[in-house]
C-alpha cells in the first residue's frame, strides 16, 4: 500500500453518478527537484482540479493505460498556504477564476483568501477585475462545494455508497439531514434506485425503531409494489399483512393498524368482493376498470355478408393450396364480424394460417392493418410467417424514454387517447406475454371501429409483469373465442409438436430417442449432465441444426444450484466464450461479463439509446429502450470510458455505463420463464430434481415449445413425467375477469 499527497493537476475522466475518476495528483517538489505527477484512479466525492488530496492505494500497471494508483481511501485537505490557495483557485474549481485573476485575488489577501471568500465576499470587489455579482457567485459556488462535501461525509456515515450520496443530495439538498432525521423512507418514495431495503438500513442507523409507523407504512407501501413482480393486481387483506409482518419483523395488529391509514389516505385502495377485502395500488385498480371499459367498447359488431365471405375463403384456400377446418374458417369469420377476438391455440393447430387467411381478406377490403408482437423475436417471427411487417408492441406505440407530467416511470408512449393508432385493425400475437400495464397502453391508443383480434397460446405460462390477461379475457366470455385444436398432417410429423400436445393433454410423453427432432439422454448426476450439455452446446447440435453454440439455448427451470442459470452460465461460458489474450473483461455485481458474451437485458431501460450503423459507420436508425428479455453479445468493455457496447438483434448498438450493469445477465443458459414469445433452433433442458412449485407441466410446455428444430431433455425421465402430473400453477390474483362481467351485467341493465 502506497500513500502520496499533491495537488489534482486534471481530471481526465468523472462519472458523476458513482464518483469513479480518472486524475493526476502532482506532487509537491523540494528545492532543486521537479515535480512528479502520478495517475490516481478511484471513487471520489466531490473533488475539484487545484485541492490538495492524501491518497492510500495499490501500485498497478494498466496494459493499456500504464502505471497508475488505485486509491483505495484519500483525505481531502484545505489548501494552508497563500500558494496552495491560488493553486486552488486558480485550477478552475471556481468558474470565472482563471490562473492570473487567482494570483491577484491571494496577492491582496494573503492566507486570509479563505476565510475573506466565506465571510465578507463583497470585498472581492476590490480587486480589479472583480464585480460585485461575480463576488457573490464565487461566495456561492465556494459555499456549495463546502457544503457538498460534508454532505458527502454525513452519507457515508449511514453506509451509503458513493452513487446513492449524490443523488440524494442533488435531490434534496439542504433539507437532507432533516428527511434523514425525520423520515429516512422517504427515499425510498422520492428517489429513484433507493428501494425500502435500503432505506430502512439507512433508518436503523439512524436509530429508528423496528417498530416506527413510518418503518412499518413504508414496509407496507414496499408489499405493495413487490406484489406486481410476482405477478400479482392485488392481494388479499390477510395475505398483505402477513407479508409485510413476516418482512419486517412486527406483529399482523402492528401491520393492520398502519394499512387502515395508508387506506384512509388513499394510498392504497380496498376493494370488498364477496366478504374479501382486496388490496390494490390505485394505478393498477384504475388500469384494470379502464380495460374492462375499454375492451367492452370495441367489442361492437359489423355487418357481414355471409356467403360473399365464405366466397373469399375458399377463394384464398385454392389460391393458397390450403384447408382450413371448420374451427379456422369459424375464426375467420368471427375476426371479420367482431371488434375483438381471441384465437388461442398450441403449436401447428394453424394459428399462422388462419391469421394469413384474415390478412389477405381484410387486404382484399383495402382496410390499414397493423401487426405486433410483445417481443423482438416474437415480431421477427410474425413478419416471416406473414410476409407483413410486424413490430413489438412498444415500438408500435411509440416509445419515448422520456418522463412526462402523467407518468413519472420514465417512459410514457406517444400513441395513446390523444393521438391513436391509424388503423382498421390490429393483429397482436403471442398475447399470453402481455401484462395488464401493456393491455392498458394498447388499449388506450385503439379507438372504437378499429378490429382488435388477439392471438396466443394460453397454457403457456402468464407474463412476468402482474395480471393474467389472456386468461381472464377467455374467462370472461366477453367476446368471442376461437379455440384450435386439431394438429395438421405436417406439423404432427414433428414430434415437438406431438409431445409439446402431450404434455398439454397431461398424457406421458414418447421417449425413445426413435424421431429426428425430440431426444431425452437419461443421466442421474449432476456432472454428467452438465458434460453432456456441453457435448450437445458445442458440438454435437450446431451441425445438426445449423447453427452456431451462440444460438443453442439452454433452458432451466432454476436461477440457484448446480443446475441452475447461474451455475451454467458460468461453466458455459469458458466453452463458447473463454478468455483470450486482447479480449477484454470485468466482473459486475459478482460476475464476470467478457467481449463477445451472449447477454439478456433484464429489466425495462426506456431511457437507454440505441442506434443501428452500416458498415461505414453511418447511423441509418435510432431509437430509445431496451427491455426485459431483449438479448444480445457484449461488442467492446470501454475500461477508460466505463462503457460497455452490446448489439442486440438487428444490428441495434445501445452503451451502457458500468454502473448500469446491474440491468444485464450472462445469457448461455435462461430460466424458462425468460424464453417467452422466443423460439430457438435448438433447445436443451437440463432436468433432475427441484421444488415441486417449479417443476410444473405448464414449465414444461413452454419450455418444449420454444425449439423449432430440436429438443434435447438430459436427466431424469421420471421428472420429466412428474412434470406432466403437476398441474400447480401460483396463484395469480387478477380482477380484470370480474371487472369485465360486471361491466357486462350493468351494461345489459
Amino acid at each position: 500500500m502506497e500513500e502520496l499527497e499533491g495537488y489534482v493537476e486534471r481530471i481526465t475522466f468523472r462519472n458523476e453518478e458513482n464518483g469513479y475518476t480518472v486524475l493526476y495528483l502532482t506532487k509537491p517538489a523540494n528545492e532543486g527537484e521537479e515535480e512528479k505527477e502520478e495517475c490516481c484512479v478511484g471513487c471520489f466525492s466531490y473533488i475539484a482540479e487545484g485541492e490538495y488530496l492524501h491518497v492510500c492505494g495499490k501500485r498497478v500497471f494498466h496494459k493499456n493505460y500504464g502505471p497508475q494508483i488505485q486509491v483505495e481511501r484519500y483525505e481531502e485537505k484545505q489548501p494552508g498556504d497563500a500558494a496552495a490557495m491560488e493553486r486552488y483557485l486558480g485550477s478552475g474549481a471556481i468558474r470565472g477564476i482563471g490562473p492570473a485573476l487567482s494570483a491577484r485575488i491571494v496577492r491582496r489577501f494573503g492566507e486570509d483568501t479563505f476565510a475573506i471568500i466565506e465571510r465578507e465576499p463583497e470585498r472581492l470587489a476590490e480587486i480589479k477585475g472583480v464585480s460585485q455579482k461575480m463576488a457573490i457567485s464565487v461566495a456561492k459556488q465556494f459555499e456549495e462545494k463546502q457544503q457538498m462535501r460534508k454532505a458527502m461525509i454525513f452519507l457515508q456515515g449511514f453506509g451509503i455508497s458513493m452513487n446513492m450520496a449524490v443523488k440524494i443530495y442533488k435531490y434534496y439538498q439542504d433539507q437532507m439531514y432533516d428527511v434523514l432525521q425525520r423520515n429516512p423512507y422517504r427515499l425510498a418514495e422520492d428517489i429513484a434506485g433507493i428501494g425500502f431495503k435500503t432505506a430502512d438500513s439507512i433508518a436503523r442507523r439512524a436509530g429508528f425503531y423496528i417498530d416506527s409507523e413510518y418503518r412499518i407504512r413504508a414496509g407496507l407501501l414496499y408489499t405493495m409494489q413487490q406484489i406486481g413482480g410476482m405477478g400479482h393486481c392485488y392481494l388479499p387483506e390477510a395475505e398483505l399483512v402477513n407479508m409485510a409482518s413476516e418482512m419486517l419483523g412486527v406483529s399482523g395488529e402492528l401491520v393492520g393498524r398502519q394499512l387502515e391509514r395508508l387506506i384512509l389516505d388513499k394510498e392504497i385502495l380496498a376493494q370488498e368482493t364477496g366478504g374479501e377485502r382486496r388490496m390494490y395500488s390505485s394505478t393498477l385498480y384504475y388500469m384494470e376498470m379502464n380495460c374492462a371499459r375499454m375492451l367492452l367498447d370495441l367489442n361492437i359488431s359489423y355487418s357481414v355478408d355471409i356467403g360473399l365471405l365464405e366466397k373469399k375463403v375458399g377463394r384464398i384456400q385454392k389460391k393458397q393450396g390450403i384447408a382450413l377446418d371448420e374451427r379456422q374458417k369459424k375464426a375467420v369469420y368471427q375476426a371479420i364480424r367482431n371488434g375483438v377476438t381471441i384465437i388461442t391455440g398450441g403449436p401447428g393447430t394453424g394459428k399462422t394460417t388462419t391469421i394469413n387467411t384474415i390478412l389477405q381478406i381484410f387486404e382484399e377490403e383495402g382496410l390499414d392493418i397493423l401487426l405486433a408482437a410483445p417481443t423482438g423475436r416474437a415480431a421477427k417471427r410474425m413478419s416471416e410467417t406473414t410476409g407483413w411487417e410486424a413490430q413489438t408492441i412498444h415500438r408500435l406505440l411509440e416509445i419515448n424514454g422520456g418522463v412526462d407530467d402523467e407518468d413519472k416511470t420514465g417512459m410514457h408512449f406517444e400513441r395513446n387517447e390523444t393521438q391513436p393508432l391509424e388503423a382498421d385493425v390490429i393483429i397482436v400475437d403471442e398475447f399470453s406475454m402481455v401484462d395488464i400495464y401493456l393491455l392498458y397502453a394498447l388499449l388506450k391508443a385503439i379507438v372504437p371501429g378499429c378490429r382488435l383480434i388477439m392471438a396466443g397460446d394460453v397454457n403457456q405460462l402468464p407474463s412476468v409483469g402482474p395480471g393474467n390477461v389472456l386468461k381472464d379475457m377467455i374467462q370472461a366470455q366477453f367476446c368471442d373465442v376461437v379455440r384450435l385444436s386439431q394438429v395438421f398432417r405436417q406439423a404432427a410429423k414433428s414430434q415437438i409438436v406431438v409431445n409439446a400436445h402431450r404434455i398439454n393433454a397431461g398424457q406421458e410423453i414418447i421417449l425413445d430417442n426413435k424421431n429426428q427432432d425430440f431426444f431425452h439422454l437419461e443421466r442421474d448426476h449432476v456432472q454428467d449432465i452438465i458434460n453432456v450439455v456441453i457435448q450437445l452446446v458445442m458440438k454435437n447440435l450446431p451441425p445438426y441444426v445449423g447453427a452456431t453454440p451462440y444460438d443453442i439455448q439452454v433452458l432451466t427451470p432454476m436461477r440457484k444450484g448446480e443446475l441452475g442459470v447461474d451455475s451454467l452460465n458460468r461453466i458455459l461460458q469458458n466453452y463458447i466464450n473463454p478468455p483470450s489474450e486482447g479480449k477484454c473483461e470485468r466482473e459486475f455485481h459478482g460476475v464476470l461479463f467478457r467481449e463477445r458474451d451472449k447477454i439478456m437485458q433484464i429489466k425495462n431501460n426506456y431511457q437507454i439509446k440505441w442506434v443501428k450503423k452500416n458498415r461505414f459507420g453511418d447511423v441509418l436508425e435510432e431509437g430509445t429502450g431496451v427491455f426485459n428479455g431483449d438479448t444480445g453479445m457484449i461488442r467492446r468493455i470501454l475500461e477508460r470510458e466505463e462503457i460497455v457496447e452490446v448489439e442486440y438483434e438487428e444490428g441495434k448498438l445501445a452503451e451502457y455505463e458500468f454502473d448500469q450493469m446491474e440491468e444485464m445477465e450472462l445469457a448461455y443458459a435462461i430460466t424458462i420463464h425468460k424464453s417467452q414469445g422466443s423460439e430457438y433452433p435448438a433447445v436443451v433442458l437440463p432436468i433432475l430434481t427441484g421444488p415441486k412449485m417449479l417443476l410444473t407441466r405448464n414449465l414444461l410446455y413452454t419450455a418444449v415449445t420454444r425449439a423449432k428444430k430440436c429438443v434435447t431433455m438430459v436427466g431424469s425421465r421420471e421428472t420429466v413425467y412428474q412434470m406432466i402430473r403437476n398441474v400447480h400453477e401460483q396463484k395469480r390474483y387478477s380482477g380484470l375477469c370480474m371487472r369485465l362481467q360486471e361491466m357486462m351485467e350493468e351494461d345489459a341493465v
